[in-house]
């Protein structure tokens, strides 16, 4: 065995090894997305949530407006009326209500802060989501190439190169014999058709002629 063909050895080996190790890598890409799922699935819960306290708020913060705005009417009216103690009970009343308002909004202005993270911090997780699935598709596809590559590599060092080169040779040995009893067939076959051609000699149309000539006058002795 050559010194190359043990390093290919030793290599393949150790991507082997190396694949080994990282038990199913396709398994496991999978189950970091879905943990990052997982955290997704929070954030959308904690966002629902968020969005929830935050109508709520809206609500109280509206009727708090409206209850300032019923005591400011009571006590104009009650003024108009010469009630002073109602009056001083509205205005009581609508001071406290506008004191709350002032709170409420405070803490709404707060969950409305809460919620734009809420929003920045999903997005950004979805962002992520899709960039690591882009990310899954390519590692997917490098690792099968990988794998292609390997087990290919794998049967090309099981092939003997150097059989496959002698049997070539013999084979062109064989037809290399072939064509040359075929052509000194050829040639004997040639020679001999032009040593009968010399031996019969060739004949010309005068010869021919003669010949007949002497045929018939030999016929008309005869007769």
């Amino acid at each position: 065995m050559g010194i190359f063909k043990r390093i290919k050895d030793i290599a393949t080996a150790d991507f082997n090894d190396a694949l080994d190790k990282l038990e199913d890598p396709i398994s496991m890409l999978k189950q970091y997305l879905r943990e990052l799922e997982g955290e997704i699935g929070k954030a959308q819960r904690a966002l629902a949530q968020q969005l929830y306290i935050e109508k709520k708020f809206e609500a109280v913060i509206e009727s708090t407006i409206d209850r300032v705005q019923k005591r400011a009417r009571q006590a104009e009216l009650a003024v108009e009326r010469g009630e002073d103690q109602i009056a001083r009970l509205a205005i009581e009343d609508k001071l406290q209500q506008e004191k709350k308002l002032r709170l409420y909004e405070g803490q709404y202005h707060t969950i409305k802060n809460q919620t734009n993270l809420l929003y920045d911090e999903l997005d950004k997780l979805k962002e992520k989501y899709d960039e690591l699935q882009d990310r899954k598709l390519l590692l997917v596809s490098r690792m099968t190439a990988a794998k292609v590559s390997n087990d290919i590599s794998q049967v090309l060092a099981s092939i003997n190169p150097d059989r496959a080169v002698k049997g070539f040779i013999r084979v062109e040995e064989e037809i290399l014999k072939l064509e040359a009893k075929s052509q000194a067939n050829q040639y004997f076959t040639q020679a001999n058709a032009g040593r009968i051609e010399s031996v019969l000699g060739t004949y010309s149309h005068e010869d021919v002629e003669k010949e007949l000539e002497k045929l018939k006058s030999s016929r008309l002795e005869t007769v």
